[in-house]
C-alpha cells in the first residue's frame, strides 16, 4: 500500500512518541523538558497538518480516519502518564481521560466490524487541542501564579471536554451498537 502525505505524517507522529517520553522522563541533558515540549509540539502540529492536507487534496482514507485519532491517543496518553510520573497531574484525571480513549477505540472497533468508520468529531478535536495545550503548559512548568492557574484551568477544561466528547460520540453513534451482526 502506498502511503500518502497525511498518513506519513500520522506515522511520523507515532514515531516521535518514544523520543518525547525519553526527554521528558530522562533528564540526561539540561532543559530536557524543553526538548520534550519541542518534540510534542512538532508531533501535535503533524495532527493539524495531516487533516488539513487530507481534506484539501481529497486524500482522506479509512487508514487515516482510524490511525489519526489513534496516533493522537498514543501521543496524549504517553504524555499524561509521564505527567503522573512526574507528579504534575492527578492519576484519577488521567484514568478518566484514558478510559474515554479506550471506550471510543472499542466503539470504533465495533463500528468497523459493522462496516462503519467513525471519524473524529469537533468535540473530540476540541478535547485533543485542550489536552495538548494543557500538556505543553504542564511540561514547561514555568514558575508563577499565572502559569499555575493556566495549567489548572487547561486541565479542568480538557477533563470536561473529554467527558463531553465521549457523550457526544455515544449519542451520535448509538445505532452502531444496535446494528451488530
Amino acid at each position: 500500500m502506498k502511503m500518502n502525505l497525511p498518513n506519513k505524517l500520522t506515522i511520523f507522529r507515532i514515531f516521535l512518541i518514544p523520543f518525547f517520553v525519553f526527554f521528558l522522563l530522562v533528564p540526561i541533558v539540561p532543559y530536557s523538558n524543553y526538548i520534550a515540549v519541542a518534540i510534542f509540539i512538532v508531533a501535535s502540529l503533524t495532527d493539524l497538518f495531516d487533516g488539513r492536507i487530507a481534506r484539501k487534496y481529497n486524500l482522506v482514507t479509512n487508514f487515516g480516519k482510524f490511525m489519526d485519532p489513534l496516533a493522537d491517543k498514543l501521543l496524549v496518553c504517553a504524555a499524561l502518564i509521564c505527567l503522573v510520573a512526574t507528579g504534575q497531574l492527578a492519576a484519577w484525571m488521567v484514568i478518566v481521560i484514558i478510559s474515554r480513549e479506550f471506550i471510543i477505540s472499542g466503539f470504533r472497533l465495533v463500528a468497523s466490524d459493522n462496516g462503519v468508520v467513525i471519524a473524529a468529531s469537533y468535540w473530540g478535536k476540541f478535547k485533543t487541542t485542550f489536552q495538548m495545550l494543557m500538556i505543553i503548559v504542564l511540561i514547561l512548568d514555568f514558575p508563577g501564579r499565572f502559569f499555575e492557574v493556566l495549567g489548572l484551568l487547561l486541565t479542568w477544561v480538557a477533563l470536561i471536554l473529554t467527558v463531553v466528547s465521549l457523550c457526544d460520540y455515544l449519542i451520535k453513534n448509538k445505532d452502531v451498537l444496535k446494528e451488530q451482526r
